[in-house]
Parts: C-alpha cells; sequence; structure tokens
C-alpha cells in the first residue's frame, strides 16, 4: 500500500534570550496525556512552507512573533502509530519541514484560543528534550537537534 503523508511544518523555538540562553519550547498536548512536543500544523493549499510556520503559530501558541535561525535542509517524514492514525485518514504519516526559531522579547504566548491544541508550555535545557518527549516523533526531533547542535546554532 502506498503510503499518503501530510505535508507540515515544525517549529524548534528557542527562547527570546538566544544564543545567551539555549532553552527550547516545548507544549502539552490537550488530547494526549503526557505528551509534549514543539508546534506544528498542516501546510495548506497555496501556501509555502514559511507561510504555513506562521500561521501555525499564530494558531497554536498565539504568537508569531519569531526570527527564523535555520531551517532544516531536508523533509522528514513519520508514520503515525494506530491509534493517531484513524483520526488523520487519508493520511498514513506526515512530512515535516523544521524551522529553528527564536522567540521575540515582545511575544506573548497565549494557548487558549480558538480550537487549542496545548493546555501547558515550558522552556528546557537541551538534554530535557529528550526525557520530555516521549512519542514517536522522537526519533526526528533527535536528528533535526542533532543537526542543528552540529552547524552550531544550539
Amino acid at each position: 500500500m502506498e503510503k499518503n503523508y501530510r505535508p507540515n511544518v515544525a517549529a524548534v523555538i528557542m527562547s527570546p534570550f538566544y544564543p545567551f540562553e539555549k532553552k527550547f519550547f516545548l507544549a502539552q498536548r490537550i488530547d494526549i496525556k503526557d505528551a509534549w512536543q514543539f508546534p506544528q500544523g498542516g501546510i495548506d493549499k497555496g501556501e509555502t512552507s514559511k507561510m504555513a510556520l506562521f500561521r501555525e503559530l499564530k494558531e497554536e501558541i498565539g504568537t508569531n512573533k519569531v526570527e527564523i535561525i535555520a531551517e532544516y535542509p531536508k523533509w522528514l517524514s513519520y508514520d503515525f502509530p494506530e491509534d493517531v492514525l484513524k483520526k488523520m485518514q487519508p493520511y498514513s504519516g506526515q512530512i515535516q519541514k523544521y524551522f529553528l526559531v527564536r522567540l521575540k522579547k515582545n511575544a506573548k504566548i497565549k494557548l487558549n484560543n480558538d480550537n487549542p491544541e496545548f493546555s501547558n508550555y515550558h522552556f528546557v535545557e537541551f538534554d530535557e528534550i529528550d526525557k520530555n518527549v516521549k512519542s514517536f516523533k522522537r526519533k526526528s526531533y533527535l536528528k533535526v537537534l542533532n543537526y542543528f547542535k552540529e552547524k552550531g546554532y544550539i
């Protein structure tokens, strides 16, 4: 069976004090207990990945006041686990473009938007990401984070 991947963007958000402080934004999902992740979302028809990045950030965390620091050079895909697959038909997974961004100092995070996806957020150190993210997205996260680290961004 051929797989159908949903085009998606993901934001690795650094605190406003980057590069002096290297802390990462993680948000706790409302619909999955103890699931922490980077903000992400689908790319709509006619949108570029950067347009989708800013729109998704505004929708999910209430602000798109970020500066793009770097972009992961490849698209990464993952398959949905069985329990997610049912909700995400006709897609079997997602293919994602990752951006490393810095939250601007005047940005105000607001999670309780019209259709909230997250209940909480915090900023964590690099080694805490691995402890917080236990989902099927973990492998992609580590690949992207290690790339940004090798390139000297984090």
